[in-house]
């Protein structure tokens, strides 16, 4: 389905329920919502009553005047919007609705959160020529999002724009390598990694929505591929084991209770710190704790000594300290401090030419250019800017410390997205972005799904107008 299609698919969907000829489907589908809400949950149950019902009204639709000499795809995108406004109405209702899934819901959740502490590339066979986590941080953006919307179209957008993510720095990098395309193979233990980072928030009840309430007619494809796919990595990461990452099982005992430890000492220090007052000094920031963490597990594990540590020298801060007559903390490096450090140390390379190996169009000229060369160079300066706002951010540096000549509301790190005619595609940032230049990083990665939440603020407005006197099919925004 286009991509404006779909943006217009819930509003052609209630403009047509205003017009008086279509009093039947407004009442049907008021009747449906009163009597589903009354019932106890029953998911098995919940999701054969949508199902059933989406499909004999999308049949009543093609029968109807008010559809009359409409193509396949404004019936398709008044299925849509059908399917947007029942389930939004329906979210609290069916979402996380029996105590296992949120039970699940927090096991996996907690047992992300200690894998991820340790976990690296080479423990699910990833290829090094396939690894590049500073792109990877926009699969996880993407997959963070999904709690975000209620529709299941709309959840279902975020996995596959995480996996097209995925997929085509794969195939840029096969390329780059002159090799086969990635397949099935290279590419699940990938989106396990990232799911692992990105620990997305009710992955589990989130996974089980959308395979319960999204049209059946409509999860085929492309989208049947990715999402097969995500179920994978979610019944992966829930058996992870030692084996499962290539590890000696003492060794997986030790890293996690290693990292039990970690996560438990970052929250008796965050509820330290929150006790206290707010001085300047013997204070530091919640980034430069668990930078200061991270650090302790990453040095202890070069040792194979996985004692449980509280405080050690991170990356960018010289000196941590947690108590009131320590030392303050050392001043964070700045960025042009750091910039002439490596300048300095550039010099002094023996083989600096080799360090600009990987940037082939440095030293490239105008007429060198091709076509073919625009994607890999706004690939590049992408990853560039990514990697610039990233490290900006890290040392606390405002967004103005940008180039000048690379406005923050020209960072528009856009990702691929959907192809096929049912899926979806890439949208440009709108005007909105420069209106909060410290979510640079954020807006900078909005996919189709910032249109339709657009859509999702003005149905408040619209339902009302609909369903005047509804006391039971109200859903909060």
């Amino acid at each position: 389905m286009e991509n404006a299609d779909v943006f217009l698919g819930l509003h052609d969907f209630l403009e047509r329920m205003r017009q008086p000829s279509a009093a039947d489907f407004v009442k049907s589908i008021k009747s449906f919502i009163v009597s589903f809400s009354n019932n106890a949950p029953d998911p098995e149950r919940d999701s054969a009553a949508v199902q059933s019902f989406l499909a004999n009204m999308e049949a009543a639709f093609r029968a109807h005047p008010l559809w009359a000499g409409c193509s396949e795809e404004e019936l398709d995108s008044a299925g849509e919007g059908l399917e947007k406004y029942v389930m939004t109405k329906l979210f609290t209702r069916v979402f996380a609705s029996i105590p296992d899934d949120v039970k699940t819901d927090e096991q996996l959740s907690e047992k992300i959160a200690l894998v991820q502490q340790f976990v690296r590339p080479e423990n699910l066979d990833i290829k090094a020529s396939f690894q590049n986590e500073t792109s990877w941080l926009l699969a996880q953006k993407e997959l963070q999002k999904i709690n975000m919307y209620k529709a299941p179209r709309d959840k279902l957008v975020c996995i596959l724009n995480c996996c097209k993510v995925i997929n085509n720095l794969l195939l840029n990098a096969s390329i780059a390598l002159n090799e086969n395309p990635p397949g099935a193979d290279e590419f699940l233990p990938v989106l396990i990694y990232v799911t692992i980072k990105a620990n997305p928030p009710q992955l589990h009840s989130n996974l089980l929505y959308i395979q319960r309430y999204r049209r059946q007619s409509r999860l085929v494809g492309e989208a049947a591929y990715f999402f097969t796919n995500m179920l994978s990595a979610e019944s992966f990461i829930s058996n992870i084991d030692a084996q499962a990452l290539s590890m000696e099982e003492s060794e997986f005992e030790r890293n996690m209770e290693s990292a039990q430890a970690l996560l438990s000492g970052l929250s008796a220090d965050m509820d330290g710190l929150s006790n206290q007052n707010d001085e300047s000094e013997g204070q530091i920031s919640v980034e430069q704790l668990i930078q200061s963490k991270h650090q302790g597990v990453n040095s202890t594990k070069e040792k194979e000594h996985l004692t449980p540590v509280r405080s050690s020298e991170s990356k960018s801060v010289k000196k941590v300290t947690f108590a009131k007559d320590q030392e303050p903390i050392t001043k964070v490096p700045s960025l042009s401090e750091l910039e002439n450090k490596g300048a300095t140390m550039l010099l002094k390379e023996e083989k600096a030419s080799q360090v600009f190996q990987e940037y082939p169009y440095l030293f490239a000229q105008v007429g060198d250019l091709t076509i073919s060369d625009v994607e890999d160079l706004l690939n590049n300066y992408k990853q560039l800017v990514f990697k610039y706002v990233c490290l900006s951010k890290g040392l606390g540096s405002a967004a103005s410390s940008l180039p000048s000549s690379v406005l923050p509301s020209q960072v528009q790190l856009q990702v691929e997205t959907m192809k096929a005619p049912e899926e979806h595609k890439r949208v440009e940032l709108n005007d909105e972005s420069e209106k909060d230049t410290s979510e640079t990083n954020d807006s900078s990665n909005q996919v189709l799904n910032s249109n339709e939440e657009k859509v999702e603020s003005q149905l408040p407005e619209d339902e009302e107008k609909v369903e005047q006197g509804g006391k039971n099919d109200e859903t909060s925004k």
